[in-house]
């Protein structure tokens, strides 16, 4: 599975005109199943996410998480970041989850999020989606786990 975090001091989704998804300051998260992904790829990668240190401390060094700050998470499904951009002028989808097990991989992270942290918005999987952010810093990582 693939995360594209965003440290953000805001972030939301609008789906047809109404905001589906907010949060202040925190992180505003891409997630993206690959294929052969399974639910133990979406829980390391979450655990990986909320223990992330990118926020941060009284020396300013990024020495804390998400959960340390206790700040939100909106967590956005976007299947194109597993796109395969190595050849041709056009992006191949191959790599990426079939739909059906994007969306149920995508459910499990938003719900074992939920489980795990106090502050936990989404987007809306198969929607067209309108994100904005404010991302502080900018700072941005690209974290991914792979299939065993």
């Amino acid at each position: 599975m693939i995360a594209l975090l965003q440290r953000v001091t805001r972030a939301n989704v609008v789906v047809e005109g109404a905001v589906i998804g907010a949060i202040d300051a925190g992180l505003m998260v891409l997630v993206c199943a690959e294929r052969g992904d399974t639910e133990r790829e979406a829980d390391a990668l979450l655990t990986k996410l909320l223990g992330y240190r990118v926020f941060a401390d009284a020396a300013g060094k990024m020495n804390l998480s998400v959960t340390d700050v206790a700040g939100g998470l909106l967590l956005v499904p976007q299947f194109t970041l597993a796109a395969d951009t190595k050849s041709g002028s056009r992006p191949s989808f191959t790599p990426a989850a079939s739909p059906e097990d994007g969306r149920r991989l995508f459910d499990h992270f938003v719900a074992q999020a939920r489980a795990r942290h106090p502050v936990v918005a989404t987007g809306q999987f198969g929607a067209d989606m309108q994100v904005s952010l404010t991302n502080d810093g900018p700072v941005t990582f690209w974290l991914q786990t792979s299939p065993k």
